[in-house]
């Protein structure tokens, strides 16, 4: 169809841009060059789910390509973990028997505690992350002591079932001393239990272990995105739920002030859990502590984009590279995530 002169001149009328953002995305190395951020194998932490038995390599149904692992198969698994250059794991035991106080923690020839000498055998370069925590470990799911009356800890003061505070700090710096003395390098607290990076400074240092770093889940929000996890490490609440000591996801100013109060305990690195749903929680962290900064993708947001992509909904690399950019790009230095083998295979594609 041909333009009428009145048509011309109306095109002719409108502005031309001074000003092209287009001209830096004309290829893919032009975008690669003026490319902001940049996701290396560097930023990564692998978590592993570490089981009592042999020859195990259990796949975890809610997670593909996941698996709780036997220790004899976790030592063939370290390698290949290393060889991507993935420089940390972070371990989560499923130990034989549990009990009330989660003995199997602080017991040193409980599970993760052979698992992280282990590991330090095979690769002693390999950063091993303690997730210092109750809730794998007892019969009833909590993240500490419960006050029920046939504990020494119960009073009438509290709620049945309330996670008594103090009596589970004791058994934090406990156990962390014993996973220290395994090989452990840095110690994750990740209950939300008041003074916990604190306690377990105080005893780390009494015990000449000044060296090893507390990453604290600073900010851990009680959010429906951890349910693939309650499989993988066996350990659902046997009543109630934990948002008497998780964040309420609503709250943003109270992160502030827990992360704080982990600061001045003497955390070395900060972290925020989930990833996605609080990435502006993570971007005030990073803003407002010098402090290195880490984000937990957490079970939920992988199962979840693993199921749209068996649909065939979205494509799996590309959303997944998508959704830890976004992390990294609101501030995260390393970002804890069940992705980690997958991605640095997919960038070293792309590269």
């Amino acid at each position: 169809m041909f333009k009428t002169k009145q048509d011309q001149t109306q095109v002719s009328e409108i502005p031309v841009p001074t000003v092209r953002p287009r001209r830096l995305r004309l290829n893919a190395n032009l975008r690669r060059m003026v490319q902001e951020t940049e996701l290396n194998p560097s930023d990564f932490i692998y978590p592993l789910f570490i089981r009592h038995g042999n020859n195990i390599q259990q796949p975890i149904s809610s997670m593909p390509g996941q698996f709780q692992w036997s220790i004899d198969r976790l030592k063939a698994e370290i390698p290949s973990i290393v060889a991507l250059g993935i420089p940390a794991v972070i371990l989560f035991g499923i130990p034989e028997t549990k009990d009330a106080c989660g003995s199997d923690n602080y017991n040193p020839d409980g599970i993760i505690l052979r698992a992280i000498r282990a590991i330090k055998d095979i690769a002693p370069d390999l950063v091993v992350i303690s997730d210092m925590c109750f809730c794998e470990y007892t019969d009833h799911g909590h993240c500490g002591i419960i006050n029920t009356p046939d504990n020494e800890h119960y009073t009438n003061n509290l709620p049945h079932g309330y996670l008594l505070n103090d009596p589970t700090l004791e058994l934090l710096g406990r156990a962390s001393v014993v996973h220290a003395q395994a090989g452990a390098d840095i110690i994750a607290p990740s209950g939300m239990v008041d003074g916990m990076v604190g306690v377990i400074r105080a005893a780390l240092d009494a015990n000449q272990f000044q060296h090893v770093t507390i990453m604290s889940y600073a900010a851990k929000y009680s959010s429906g995105f951890y349910g693939p996890f309650r499989e993988a490490a066996e350990s659902p609440p046997q009543f109630g739920d934990r948002s008497q000591y998780q964040m309420n996801p609503a709250n943003i100013r109270e992160a502030l002030k827990e992360v704080a109060l982990d600061v001045a305990e003497g955390a070395d690195v900060l972290m925020v859990k989930p990833a996605l749903p609080y990435l502006d929680v993570l971007k005030e962290v990073r803003r407002t502590f010098n402090l290195p900064t880490a984000a937990y993708q957490v079970s939920g947001e992988y199962a979840m984009l693993h199921a749209a992509a068996s649909n065939g909904w979205l494509d799996l690399e590309r959303c997944a590279l998508e959704s830890l950019i976004s992390i990294k790009r609101a501030g995260a230095d390393m970002i804890v995530t069940y992705f980690a083998k997958d991605a640095v295979g997919w960038l070293e594609k792309r590269h």
